[in-house]
C-alpha cells in the first residue's frame, strides 16, 4: 500500500484534492484505524463501517462545516469524527474525560447537533434549513444521515410530514443497511426492500415522492465513485430530497457483516480475526435483562394472557427469548416508543397482561402516553424499564437517570426498583397475577450478585420496604441495586449495628408505616439512590419529613441536578459519590454527630 493517506487528513478540506484511487485507499485505511481502537477500546463498531464510503463521500462533496451535517443516532459518526480534526484523539473514544461516543456540539464545530437518540436528525435539519433560508443562505446545504430503521419512527415521518411542504434545501441520506441495533421491521422495511428489488425509478409507489421530495437512488453505498456523483446531482437540486443509499453494517469485517446484532457493539475482539475475546470460565449472574427474559417465558408459559412488547430492543432487552418461544404474543414495534406504550394500553383493555420493556433513557420519548394513555385510564400495564442508573460510556443521552423524578409525580403509577434478580422475578410474578394499577419496574444494565436465582416466585405486598440491616441511630433507606453499594459500605464502619439499612423497594406507594417509625426512632435518615435526587427518593423522603413535621437530619446520595458524561460505570460512581467509601463517610459523620 502507498503511504498512508489518513495521517495527511487533519480536516475535511483535505480530502478535496485526493484522486478516486486516493479515497478509496482512505477508506481502507479508515476502516483499519477503526476497528484497531474498538478492539481494545470498546465501542460501536458495525455502524460506523457501513458508512466508511458515504463519510468520505459527503466531506469530499459538500463545504463542512459551512454546511450542516447531521447524523441520526451518531452510531455511525466513528469515520467523521477522524475525518474532522480528532484523529489523533479518538484512542479516548467514549473513555472518562474524552472523546464522546457521540456527536457532541461542545466537542467540535462538525458536530452540527448533539444525539444519541434515534429519529431527531430530520427535524434538527429541517431547523436547521429554514433558519438559512432566514438568513439568506440559499447556497448553504443541509444534510440529515438517517437509518432505514430511524426513519421509520414517528418523529422522522413527522418532520418529512413538514419537510415535504417546505423549500427547505433539505437532503436526507437514507442509509438502507435493513438494521438498526437489531433487523428492521414493519411495512416501511418492505417498502424499501422493494425499492431495492426494482431499483426504485419507477414513480408508482414511491412514498418520497408522494411526500413532495425529489428521490433518488438506491444507490450503492460502498462505491465512491457512484456515491460522489449522486450527492454531486443532489446538491444542485433544490427544495427537499432523498439519496437511498443501500450499505451493508460492518462492512470490511467478516465477522462484522455476518453477525450485524453482536458487532454493533462487540466488546473487545481481535482486530487481525475479527473474533471476539472470551470472558472468564467463572460462571458469572444472569444479566438483569436476561433474569426478565426468562422470567418472561416461565410466565408466559402459565399466563396465556402474556404479551411481550419492545421498541427495537429484543435483543438488548432480552424479549428475543419470548419472541422464540411464542411468537404470536411477543412484538417488536421498531423504534416507536410512543406506539409501544399506547399499544400496550390497548391490550390492556382487553384483559391482556403486558409487559412493555423500553430502556428506562428511551422511555422517557412516551412520557406522553405513559400518563395520557396509560396511567390516567388506570391500565395495569407493566413497564419494564432496563439501562436505569449510569450505563457507563454511552455518557449522558444513554444514562437512565430522570426515569424516578419523572414517574414519580403520576397517579395510579407503581415503581419498583428490585435490589436482585429474584426481587425482579418476584415483582414480575406479582405484577402479572393482577394489580390494580400500572407499575414501572426498573433495573439496571449488568449483572446482580446471584449465581442461583431461579428460585419459586413469591408476591410482593405493593408498597412495603425491607429491613437488611437493623439499628438504633442512623437509617440508610436505598432503592434498587445499589443496596450492594450500602451493603460493602457498612463492611467498611465500625458500630455498624447501630445502623439500619432499608431496601425501600418501592419509591411510589412509599412504605410510610415504616418510615414513621424510622423517624421517631433514628437522629439521621441517609438516602442512596442512582438516579436524580431532585424529584426521586430523596424528595420523596425529604416530602414526608416535612409533611409529617419530624425533625431528624437528613442525607443524599445520588444523581446531582447535572448531566453525566461518559466513562467506566465505576468512574462514573465515584465521580456521584455513589461508592461504598462515600456512603460509609455520610454514615461516620452522622454517627460522630450523635455522638456529640
Amino acid at each position: 500500500m502507498n503511504q498512508s493517506i489518513l495521517k495527511q487528513i487533519n480536516s475535511p478540506s483535505d480530502l478535496k484534492g485526493l484522486s478516486l484511487e486516493e479515497m478509496v485507499q482512505l477508506s481502507e485505511e479508515l476502516r483499519r484505524f477503526i476497528i484497531d481502537i474498538v478492539a481494545i477500546k470498546e465501542g460501536h463498531l458495525g455502524a460506523s463501517l457501513g458508512v466508511i464510503e458515504l463519510t468520505i463521500a459527503l466531506h469530499y462533496v459538500f463545504n463542512t462545516p459551512d454546511d450542516l451535517l447531521v447524523w441520526d443516532v451518531g452510531h455511525q459518526a466513528y469515520g467523521h469524527k477522524i475525518l474532522t480534526g480528532r484523529r489523533d484523539q479518538f484512542h479516548s473514544n467514549r473513555q472518562l474525560g474524552g472523546l464522546s461516543g457521540f456527536p457532541s456540539r461542545k466537542e467540535s464545530p462538525y458536530d452540527t447537533f448533539g444525539v444519541g437518540h434515534s429519529s431527531t436528525a430530520i427535524s434538527a435539519a429541517l431547523g436547521m434549513a429554514l433558519a438559512s433560508a432566514q438568513d439568506d443562505r440559499a447556497d448553504r446545504q443541509h444534510i440529515a444521515v438517517v437509518g432505514d430503521a430511524s426513519i421509520a419512527s414517528g418523529m422522522a415521518f413527522e418532520a418529512l410530514n413538514h419537510a415535504g411542504v417546505s423549500r427547505a434545501n433539505l437532503l436526507i441520506v437514507l442509509n438502507d443497511n435493513a438494521i438498526g441495533i437489531d433487523p428492521s421491521v414493519g411495512a416501511f422495511k418492505e417498502y424499501l426492500t422493494r425499492k431495492k428489488e426494482t431499483q426504485g425509478q419507477a414513480n408508482q409507489d414511491n412514498l418520497f415522492r408522494a411526500l413532495n421530495f425529489h428521490y433518488s437512488g438506491p444507490v450503492d453505498g460502498h462505491n465512491l465513485a457512484e456515491l460522489i456523483d449522486a450527492l454531486t446531482q443532489m446538491k444542485s437540486i433544490s427544495g427537499p430530497k432523498v439519496l437511498h443509499v443501500v450499505t451493508t453494517k460492518g462492512k470490511g469485517l467478516k465477522q462484522a457483516e455476518q453477525d450485524q446484532v453482536m458487532y454493533h457493539a462487540p466488546g473487545q475482539f481481535d482486530p487481525k480475526t475479527g473474533e471476539r475475546i472470551p470472558g472468564s470460565n467463572q460462571p458469572l449472574p444472569p444479566k438483569f435483562q436476561d433474569v426478565f427474559g426468562h422470567t418472561l417465558v416461565d410466565l408466559a408459559r402459565v399466563n396465556k394472557n402474556i404479551f411481550g412488547i419492545t421498541p427495537a430492543m429484543p435483543t438488548g432487552s432480552s424479549l428475543r427469548y419470548m419472541m422464540e418461544t411464542f411468537p404470536d404474543r411477543a412484538i417488536d414495534v421498531g423504534i416507536a416508543e410512543q406506539h409501544a406504550v399506547t399499544l400496550a394500553a390497548g391490550l390492556a383493555t382487553q384483559g391482556k397482561v403486558v409487559f412493555c420493556a423500553i430502556y428506562a433513557t428511551f422511555f422517557q420519548r412516551a412520557y406522553d402516553q405513559v400518563i395520557h394513555d396509560v396511567c390516567l385510564q388506570n391500565l395495569p400495564v407493566i413497564f419494564c424499564l432496563d439501562r436505569a442508573g449510569l450505563v457507563g460510556e454511552d455518557g449522558a443521552t444513554h444514562h437512565g437517570v430522570y426515569d424516578f423524578a419523572s414517574l414519580r409525580p403520576i397517579p395510579n403509577l407503581i415503581i419498583f426498583a428490585p435490589r436482585d434478580a429474584r426481587a425482579l422475578r418476584n415483582i414480575m410474578y406479582t405484577a402479572q397475577k393482577g394489580l390494580s394499577h400500572p407499575i414501572a419496574i426498573r433495573y439496571p444494565r449488568g449483572r446482580g450478585r446471584q449465581l442461583h436465582w431461579e428460585t419459586p416466585m413469591e408476591t410482593i405486598e405493593v408498597g412495603t420496604a425491607e429491613i437488611l440491616e437493623k439499628g438504633t441511630h442512623t437509617a440508610v433507606l436505598s432503592i434498587g441495586t445499589i443496596a450492594d453499594t450500602v451493603m460493602d459500605a457498612l463492611t467498611l464502619i465500625d458500630e455498624k449495628e447501630k445502623v439500619t439499612h432499608v431496601d425501600m423497594r418501592f419509591l411510589k406507594p412509599l412504605d410510610q408505616h415504616l418510615l414513621h417509625e424510622i423517624c421517631r426512632s433514628h437522629q439521621t435518615i441517609i438516602t442512596v439512590e442512582d438516579a436524580s435526587l431532585k424529584g426521586g427518593l430523596s424528595s420523596a423522603v425529604a416530602e414526608f419529613i416535612t409533611l409529617n413535621g419530624y425533625s431528624i437530619s437528613l442525607k443524599s446520595h445520588g444523581i446531582k441536578d447535572e448531566f453525566i458524561s461518559h466513562g467506566k460505570p465505576q468512574e462514573l460512581y465515584t465521580l456521584c459519590g455513589l461508592t461504598p467509601q462515600a456512603i460509609a463517610q455520610s454514615i461516620l459523620v452522622a454517627q460522630q454527630q450523635v455522638v456529640k
